[in-house]
């Protein structure tokens, strides 16, 4: 070989690294590894088999036109926190952030059981979307800056407004007034790839609280070795160590969970690729939707007759009983009545998934009732 050829083949081969350098990428905490494959989900087998390919972003097209053509949509989920994503005895997927793919699928599809779901871990819930082996990702997943630029995610609005804290045994000495310090020497487990990682690192640094940290991928793993006494505590969103300790706890009281102010910020929601506004606004408003029909009085319950006899205009709107806003964001005009009468409002979800597990609405209320729960008008 010449030495131009040469040169000419270096050249190319310097390109590939550098294209496979930039997709893809991981936050501070971690570094994505491969999607998942199927995991189940439908009774068919579901899974993401017939929704593979490029997301809209990568091929100039739009997730929402992919989403309506295969006739389903791919969401990335997960199915180890009870009240927010698991199965249930028959192996259905159930929860909080199911009933939001749920909801997207009512919306772009018209129905709401129109969603193949991918099984993802944290580790693996990045890469998935990056590749296009899931169109959204709806698995209690912490808005953060790195997140939102280095992983080119595109956040909708905040679903569920959470904190970290730490889970212990009573029998060790800790109660619900501990603090960060009376870990000293503890060794703390929590799930790789997630947030939580650093911010527990940052937190006992702080306060000059000497740990070891172990983690695990599967959060499973981590509470299996918190219960076989391998880990001292476990430190996750404080939602999800309520979840977990309504359903694993050996005796009330066994485990205690403090501090009482979260060591952190944890604003969770859905996700999707960056670069693909027209697919982001429809994840975006079905989300708003959902508020803005609790924030109307508007249920599953009583969505019809609010349909055929709206009390004010936004009412009208958001139903598409009238100057509906729908059409123009690529959606039908009844896709936001689709989505309230098929799954319910934002009130009824929080209601059927974490009210049971002792989750008070707190910072989760709608902004009227002194919460964060906010959305812009359907106008």
């Amino acid at each position: 070989m010449n030495i131009k050829k040469l040169i000419a083949v270096l050249a190319v081969f310097a390109l590939i690294l550098a294209a496979c350098d930039a997709g893809g990428g991981g936050d501070e905490e971690t570094t994505p590894t491969t999607a998942a494959t199927d995991d189940g989900g439908t009774d068919d087998g579901g899974g993401t088999d017939d929704g593979g390919g490029d997301t809209g972003a990568q091929t100039g097209g739009s997730v929402l036109d992919e989403v309506i053509a295969r006739g389903t949509l791919n969401c990335g989920v997960n199915e180890t926190l009870p009240g927010f994503g698991s199965k249930d005895e028959a192996g259905v997927f159930v929860g909080f952030d199911i009933d939001l793919c749920r909801a997207v699928a009512a919306a772009v599809l018209g129905d709401s059981e129109a969603v193949s779901y991918s099984a993802l871990t944290a580790a693996q819930r990045f890469e998935a979307l990056a590749s296009g082996s899931i169109d959204m990702l709806s698995r209690n997943t912490t808005w953060t800056q790195s997140r939102d630029g280095e992983l080119a995610l595109t956040f909708a609005p905040t679903t569920y407004y959470d904190g970290q804290q730490v889970m212990a045994r009573a029998a060790d000495g800790f109660d619900s007034g501990s603090t960060l310090s009376d870990l000293e020497g503890a060794v703390v487990c929590t799930n790789a790839g997630t947030t939580t990682e650093k911010n527990i690192t940052e937190a006992t640094q702080a306060v000059g609280a000497s740990i070891t940290l172990t983690t695990f991928e599967d959060f499973n793993i981590v509470l299996q070795n918190f219960k076989d006494g391998a880990c001292d505590a476990v430190t996750t969103d404080g939602s999800g160590l309520i979840s977990r300790k309504s359903t694993d706890e050996p005796a009330a009281g066994d485990w205690v969970i403090f501090p009482a102010v979260p060591i952190s910020k944890e604003p969770l929601g859905p996700g999707t690729a960056q670069g693909d506004a027209l697919w982001s606004d429809a994840v975006r408003w079905t989300v708003f939707a959902l508020i803005i029909a609790e924030e109307q009085g508007i249920n599953s319950a009583n969505v019809d007759d609010m349909l055929a006899n709206p009390p004010n205009g936004e009412v009208e709107r958001l139903l598409g009983a009238g100057d509906e806003k729908q059409s123009a964001m690529g959606l039908p005009a009844d896709a936001f009545y689709n989505v309230i009468s098929q799954v319910g409002n934002y009130g009824e979800i929080y209601d059927r998934h974490l009210t049971p597990l002792g989750l008070e609405r707190g910072l989760n209320a709608l902004w009227s009732d002194g919460g964060l729960i906010f959305a812009p008008p359907a106008r």
